[in-house]
């Protein structure tokens, strides 16, 4: 069967015609820096005014870990990298130009496209690259204000390091990479915060030889808007809400299988705990040859209907291999009673069935036969 496979150069393209079509770029430089999660170029529309484009990455071999680090897959067990870096550009550019509105020091947003982001060009160096500054207590204390200002606004970086700080000639900074922003409700935000700031201050100590006995805590924070919220409620979440429905539609054959693995899953491991249950029991151990047997036979062709009946419910799972163990028990001393109920997996398996007991022994087994 013939098909196809959307590649990042293949993504770079679709993306790049959009903005072009929308005469944002004409035309695309020299690659300024690469990142773990994106990779940056500088680009030029007709007038030749210079921006940079962000081309989000998020897949790369080295760190594959991402998915269970950011959010942007919410409750999604599988996603594309592809689909993810275009959440990432979405998320992005909001905060961004939610930030930019209220005179943040951060880049202007100016368009974006799939896992591509434009934005103005900041003439600046990174923070890192830094070797010597006039009065590195000024610029910790921007840097410090700029992390409490965010949270008073209901917003935590969540990356905020000398890698996503570029310093200008005036030793004044601006505040990029905003896929990981979170907001201060989040359950781990005082986590965050605590080490955003613990970034800033380790880096000043090892760098600059500057350590302050001054630094901001979570409990410092005084709401004065919520700036989290009104991202949440704007259109770019509801546009990333969108873009998941039509990637796994409800009801979909993606969804089907996920939602069929995961109950064949938890059917398994309800069958192991059952048997390891049975195991540690000491009337068990009294169970003739046959029986067991019997009943690893019965296991063996159960496990072909389970796969097959995944769909239904734990609890009818688990009910179904009851009534095996009762036809097990059945076949080794006459008619038994049905199941009762699960909850007393911890006693004996002899006590599932009423008025039914196993015998002690097989030369009690064998007694009964002959009387029979």
């Amino acid at each position: 069967v013939q098909g196809y496979r959307l590649t990042n150069a293949g993504y770079d393209y679709l993306a790049l015609k959009t903005l072009s079509s929308r005469q944002v770029i004409n035309s695309v430089g020299n690659q300024m820096g690469v990142g773990k999660e994106s990779d940056i170029y500088i680009v030029a529309n007709e007038g030749e005014q210079q921006f940079a484009l962000k081309l989000h990455r998020l897949g790369r071999t080295s760190f594959r870990n991402l998915k269970n680090k950011r959010d942007y897959h919410k409750h999604r067990h599988k996603m594309s990298w592809l689909y993810l870096s275009r959440i990432a550009a979405m998320k992005e550019f909001a905060y961004m130009k939610a930030l930019h509105d209220r005179e943040f020091p951060v880049p202007k947003p100016i368009d974006y496209n799939r896992h591509a982001v434009v934005m103005e060009l900041v003439d600046g160096y990174p923070l890192c690259q830094v070797r010597h500054m006039e009065d590195p207590a000024a610029v910790y204390s921007e840097l410090m204000d700029l992390i409490v200002k965010l949270a008073n606004h209901g917003l935590i970086h969540g990356d905020f390091n000398e890698f996503n700080l570029l310093l200008d000639n005036d030793d004044h900074a601006t505040l990029i990479d905003f896929p990981q922003m979170m907001s201060t409700s989040h359950a781990n935000a005082e986590w965050y915060f605590d080490r955003d700031v613990n970034c800033i201050r380790e880096f000043f100590k090892k760098r600059f030889n500057y350590e302050s006995e001054l630094f901001p805590t979570f409990k410092d924070i005084r709401r004065e808007c919520s700036l989290d919220k009104e991202i949440a409620a704007s259109g770019y979440a509801k546009e990333m809400q969108e873009d998941g429905e039509l990637l796994y539609p409800a009801g979909s054959d993606k969804d089907d299988n996920t939602e069929v693995l995961e109950l064949a899953e938890d059917a398994e491991k309800e069958l192991n705990l059952f048997s390891k249950d049975e195991e540690n029991s000491e009337d068990f151990l009294c169970e003739v040859g046959d029986f067991s047997e019997s009943r690893a036979s019965d296991n063996a062709v159960s496990s072909s209907e389970e796969e097959a009946d995944a769909a239904e419910s734990s609890e009818n799972t688990q009910r179904l291999n009851m009534a095996e163990l009762c036809s097990a028990l059945e076949k080794a001393e006459g008619p038994a009673a049905p199941w009762k109920s699960s909850e007393d997996a911890e006693s004996s398996a002899i006590t599932s069935c009423k008025g039914k007991r196993l015998p002690e022994n097989a030369a009690e087994l064998e007694d009964q036969a002959g009387q029979g």
